[in-house]
C-alpha cells in the first residue's frame, strides 16, 4: 500500500514538473518551426543542386546529337553590292580571294542562289525530322554574303559533325552534265582527311542512288579535290561542296527549276549525310 502511494506521489510530482517546463504558446514553439526553415532551405538547395545535374544531362544529350551546318552558296543581294563581295578575304593556304560571287543561273534566269537556299532548307527539314541539329550559314535570299571565310567559321564554331555547301555549276558547255563533290586537297588538318573523304563518298552514293549522274566534264568519279576553295580550306570540320549539276544543261536546268526536282536533290543530299552520320 505504501509502495502504491509512493508511486502515485512520484507520478503527481512528475506531472507538475512537466507542466511547469511546458513552453508557453507563442513563445519557444516558434523555434522548432524556425528550425524547420533550414530544412526546407536545404531541400530547396538540393533541388537547386539537382538542376545543374539535369542541365548537364541535357547538355550531354545535346552534345550527343549530331550537328550539321548547311551552306547555301551565294546570296540574292550579292549582285547589287559588288564592292562588298569583291573585297579580298582569307582563303587558306596563304591566299586571299573575293568575299563571294553572284553565282550562276539557268538560261531562263532561275538563279543559283535561290536554288541553293531552297534545297538547303529541304535538306534541313529532313535532317531535323531525324533528330539532327541543323544550322545554316544563311537563311534568307535577299542579303549579301556571308563571305567565304565567314561560312567556314560558322561550321567551325558549331563544332559541326558535317558541313555541306550546296551549289549548282555553270559550265559553259550545255552538253556538260552531272554532279560532283569538291573538297579540300591536300588536307590541311585531320578533319579534312579521312572524315571528309567519308563524307564526300557518302554524298556521292546518295546522289547516285537517287539516279543523278556523275559529272562527265570534271572530277574523277564524281570527286574533285581542290586547294582553292576558302570554305573548305579554312574548315576544321569534315566539309564538302555539292555541285548538284550544270544549270546551263537544259535537262538539269529544268529539274533545278522545278519544286519536284529540288525535292529530289534535297532527298539525295540528306540521304548521303544520314549515311555518313550512321543514321
Amino acid at each position: 500500500m505504501v509502495t502504491v502511494r509512493r508511486c502515485l506521489s512520484l507520478l503527481l510530482v512528475s506531472l507538475v514538473l512537466g507542466a511547469c517546463s511546458a513552453p508557453e504558446p507563442g513563445g519557444p514553439t516558434a523555434t522548432p518551426q524556425a528550425a524547420n526553415s533550414p530544412t526546407e532551405t536545404d531541400d530547396s538547395r538540393t533541388r537547386a543542386a539537382n538542376s545543374p545535374t539535369r542541365a548537364a544531362n541535357t547538355t550531354t544529350r545535346a552534345a550527343n546529337t549530331p550537328v550539321v551546318v548547311l551552306d547555301p552558296g551565294h546570296n540574292g543581294g550579292n549582285a547589287s553590292h559588288p564592292a562588298a563581295i569583291n573585297r579580298q578575304v582569307p582563303a587558306g593556304r596563304g591566299r586571299s580571294k573575293a568575299c563571294n560571287t553572284t553565282g550562276t543561273a539557268t538560261e531562263d534566269g532561275y538563279p543559283e542562289h535561290a536554288f541553293n537556299l531552297d534545297v538547303a532548307r529541304r535538306v534541313g527539314e529532313q535532317l531535323g525530322e531525324r533528330g539532327i541539329e541543323v544550322a545554316y550559314t544563311r537563311t534568307e535570299d535577299d542579303g549579301v554574303g556571308p563571305c567565304v571565310h565567314e561560312r567556314a567559321r560558322i561550321g567551325n564554331e558549331h563544332d559541326a559533325d558535317a558541313v555541306v555547301s550546296i551549289h549548282a555549276d555553270g559550265a559553259t558547255d550545255p552538253g556538260a552534265h552531272g554532279f560532283h563533290l569538291a573538297y579540300s586537297a591536300p588536307p590541311l588538318n585531320e578533319a579534312q582527311g579521312e572524315p571528309t573523304l567519308r563524307l564526300v563518298e557518302a554524298l556521292r552514293e546518295g546522289m547516285r542512288d537517287a539516279g543523278f549522274p556523275v559529272a562527265d566534264y570534271l572530277g574523277e568519279h564524281g570527286l574533285s579535290g581542290r586547294d582553292d576553295l576558302a570554305g573548305m580550306n579554312l574548315s576544321t570540320r569534315p566539309s564538302a561542296l555539292v555541285e548538284c549539276g550544270n544549270m546551263r544543261n537544259p535537262e538539269e536546268a529544268a529539274a533545278m527549276s522545278s519544286a519536284e526536282g529540288r525535292r529530289r536533290y534535297a532527298a539525295a543530299i540528306a540521304a548521303g549525310i544520314l549515311a555518313y552520320l550512321g543514321r
